[in-house]
């Protein structure tokens, strides 16, 4: 009876909390993420030309883009958080005292880092004949990837991609401990007030298994919809 009180009570806040910061956080970071992981990603997988200099250029972006992956994907994210939350500002780079921008730019690199790695994989899947083709009849590399690789990528990658930003919305209740009020912070602070941690925590778990379970049905959605001439 508690419980249901409770969850009349508090659910109805939770949700909304979970609207106005958990899912815009993820949403933008993700975003960016999106675009990072895109650039690396086409970095990884392009040719060295043949001229010297651009030759070397290609080889050190290469080699920035293995680097990053590795330095995100090998250290956890709490610690990035408070590497850019507390430790830059001590460093002078005020920008990253902002709470919202140091959440952002951590969850953008690491979600950038993993994505980046699904998109090449996607990439790389697609037949490479198909490339040499679109190139003998003339369309340039750049169209090639445009018009023809990438748009089969994109179909190979929506269900990893969207289990990433499934566990993004999830890592988001990492932000609490910069001092982000989003969902999960929310409902430490009623816990402390109420001193019911238990419900409390039941309840945010429920927020974030709702999110996570309408994600799963758009995800399922998208993959129908990209996998149509498939089926046909």
């Amino acid at each position: 009876m508690e419980f249901l009180q409770l969850a009349l009570k508090y659910l109805p806040q939770l949700f909304q909390t979970a609207l106005l910061y958990t899912l815009p956080l993820a949403a933008i970071s993700f975003s960016f993420g999106l675009v990072i992981a895109t650039g690396t990603a086409l970095t990884r997988v392009m040719t060295a030309p043949r001229n010297y200099s651009l030759r070397i250029l290609t080889i050190i972006l290469k080699w920035f883009a293995v680097f990053y992956i590795w330095l995100f994907r090998s250290t956890p994210m709490l610690v990035q958080l408070f590497i850019v939350f507390y430790g830059l500002p001590s460093a002078h780079i005020d920008i990253f005292a902002n709470a919202w921008i140091s959440a952002v730019t951590v969850f953008s690199l690491n979600t950038g880092a993993y994505a980046a790695e699904t998109i090449r994989a996607a990439i790389l899947s697609v037949d490479q004949g198909q490339l040499e083709a679109a190139q003998s009849v003339g369309l340039t590399k750049v169209q090639a990837y445009r018009f023809i690789v990438l748009p089969q990528a994109v179909r190979i990658a929506i269900p990893p991609l969207s289990n990433s930003l499934i566990s993004l919305v999830k890592d988001t209740s990492l932000a609490s401990v910069i001092t982000i009020v989003e969902t999960f912070y929310l409902s430490q602070q009623i816990a402390a007030e109420n001193y019911q941690t238990l419900i409390m925590y039941i309840l945010v778990a429920i927020v974030y298994a709702t999110i996570t379970t309408v994600l799963t049905i758009v995800q399922r959605w998208l993959e129908k919809q990209t996998s149509r001439y498939l089926n046909a």
